[in-house]
Formats: structure tokens, sequence, C-alpha cells
């Protein structure tokens, strides 16, 4: 599994599902997956010294792309912080509790999660906003506590609160 992030805003860019052995043209198909159909491509990666990510056609990828690769500190799995969380995070509050069968089924309910996450997931580390804040209504629906219902989220794993 590849996950794209964007670190400032803490927002899931796509995901990438592989089952199977990774060589150099797979992680460079696996990274176009995972950015196709986003408005704006990152201008940073981060990777480590893998020597899947020495491969040549790896480096002419980015450098079509117009992305600068940012290597890790050699032997220090902590230098990614905020990837090393959000793989935490997808692990424990879904993947744990999700059964997939192949990496097609895992690939659409990891999108359902995306969904889940950048509109609706509150976040500690971005002082409880969301990575994707909606935009500002003109008339908003004032909640009233005895009249909500509940919003179902990655195939009702989650229940949020909304305003009736």
């Amino acid at each position: 599994m590849l996950v794209i992030m964007d670190q400032f805003g803490r927002r899931i860019i796509g995901f990438a599902v592989h089952a199977g052995i990774l060589d150099g043209p797979t992680v460079c198909r696996l990274f176009n997956q995972a950015i196709a159909g986003t408005a704006t491509l990152p201008h940073c990666l981060s990777s480590d010294h893998d020597p899947l990510f020495e491969f040549d056609r790896w480096k002419a990828n980015l450098r079509i792309l117009d992305v600068r690769e940012v290597k890790t500190v050699p032997y220090g799995p902590r230098s990614h912080p905020f990837v090393e969380r959000l793989m935490g995070t997808i692990r424990r509050e879904y993947l744990d509790h999700v059964p997939f069968w192949k990496a097609r089924d895992l690939a659409k309910k990891l999108l359902h999660f995306k969904d889940y996450y950048n509109p609706d997931r509150v976040h500690r580390g971005l002082g409880g906003a969301i990575p994707d804040p909606k935009p500002p209504k003109s008339e908003r629906k004032l909640a009233r506590l005895d009249d909500y219902r509940w919003k179902s989220c990655c195939r009702g794993l989650y229940q949020l609160p909304i305003a009736a």
C-alpha cells in the first residue's frame, strides 16, 4: 500500500495498492495511481533509502512531474513522523476493523476512509480542525440537541451526528 499525504494540511492525497513483489516500475505505477485525479501535484516527496527509490524510471518520473525528492535520515525510522502517524491511524481506526479480500477491495475501502478522513475526522495536530474545511454557508441551520440525525461513514463503521 502506498499513501500520499500533504504533510502541512494532514490531508490524504491518494492511495495505491499492489499485491505481490514490488519493483521499480510497480512503484512508479503506484505513485501515478495515487496522484491521479488530484488538482495539484506535490512539490516535494519524502522517501527513504530503499533501493526501489533509486530506480532510473522513478527518478525520471519525478523529474517529469517536477517533484523534488527529499531523502530521510538513514536508519532513522522516526524521520517520517506524520506519515508514520497516518499509517498507524489507518491501521488502528480502519483496517483492524474492516476485512478485505483482494487488492481491489482494499483500494475501494481505502477510498471510503479517505472520504471520511479529509472532510469529517477532526485532527488533534490541526487544533481540532479538519484537512478539507467546508465552505462557509450563508444560512447555517442551528443545531438543536433534540433534532439531529446520524451520518454514516466508511460503510457504517463511523457514525457522525449532524443537524437534521
